[in-house]
């Protein structure tokens, strides 16, 4: 008769393992698309699991780096993700850290506050921030998203960092400060090393929303050498009614890869992130 322990893996597996084929699918779907041939993707009498008429290939990969501005995407999406990143932790880290600790009883209101702006639909946001755009002259440019995307990557940073902020102990930064640290220094070594899920959870969280946007990168960006990779592969690998499913499911695919290892690895820190900052 097996073990209690083995019946609870047994009984976790039974569940888990549901949702992660579920989960899994749409990486496995992808990949096998971006191996096809048309004419073996076309056919339906073929077995969509499997490969003929010349599959599997890398036909479609060479034709996403080598007749598309593919590369060009990917590295303005991470020019702009990093930018943004680093605007969001310069303006969010103080301001998380001052509504937590020096506003008082008004840091919990000023905080909601500030999170019900991230709850503002960007169709509302789209007309004022595009007169402002066209104002100063940045379309086409990627500094027009890099303008753009702090509006709602802050408010969402600065409250889910007010929260981390709040669940460190006062006692560790007051016998810092005891010891002679200034309180600079005391955030430096004291609360920002503790705070590093906190942190990490709003540098993947805001670079995943950069890279996901569309509305503004859609409206703001018309140059496909200067369009992030949420764009061009919509605007660029669907020409009217011409789908290249091939190629579309080959750039989609590739840059979930990194940013499901990402999450993978840093999947505990992500977590206490979120619940340490999202629940106090």
């Amino acid at each position: 008769m097996p073990s209690r322990r083995t019946r609870e893996n047994l009984l976790t597996y039974m569940v888990v393992g549901p949702f992660a084929i579920v989960l899994a699918f749409p990486f496995y779907w992808m990949l096998w698309t971006a191996l096809k041939t048309e004419g073996d993707l076309y056919n339906t009498k073929n077995n969509p699991f499997g490969f003929t008429q010349g599959s599997p290939t890398l036909a479609n990969v060479r034709f996403l780096f080598e007749q598309t501005d593919y590369l060009r995407w990917l590295g303005n999406t991470a020019l702009v993700g990093a930018t943004v990143v680093i605007f969001t932790l310069l303006v969010s880290l103080p301001a998380g850290y001052a509504l937590a600790r020096l506003s008082g009883r008004w840091g919990q209101s000023l905080g909601v506050g500030i999170f019900l702006v991230y709850l503002v639909p960007p169709t509302l946001l789209f007309l004022p921030l595009s007169r402002l755009i066209a104002e100063l002259g940045l379309q086409d440019s990627l500094w027009s998203l890099i303008l753009v995307y702090p509006s709602f990557t802050i408010p969402f940073a600065t409250w889910l960092l007010m929260g981390f902020f709040k669940s460190i102990p006062r006692e560790l930064e007051d016998a810092a400060l005891v010891d002679g640290a200034s309180r600079v220094r005391s955030l430096l070594h004291v609360v920002f090393p503790i705070s590093l899920p906190g942190i990490l959870t709003v540098v993947i969280f805001s670079f995943s929303l950069c890279a996901n946007e569309f509305v503004y990168a859609l409206a703001f960006i018309t140059n496909s050498s200067s369009k992030t990779i949420s764009t061009g592969i919509y605007t660029e690998l669907i020409r009217g009614d011409v789908f290249f499913w091939g190629a579309l499911m080959a750039a989609t695919l590739i840059p979930s890869i990194p940013l499901a290892l990402l999450y993978n690895t840093f999947l505990d820190r992500f977590i206490a992130g979120f619940t340490g900052g999202a629940f106090r």
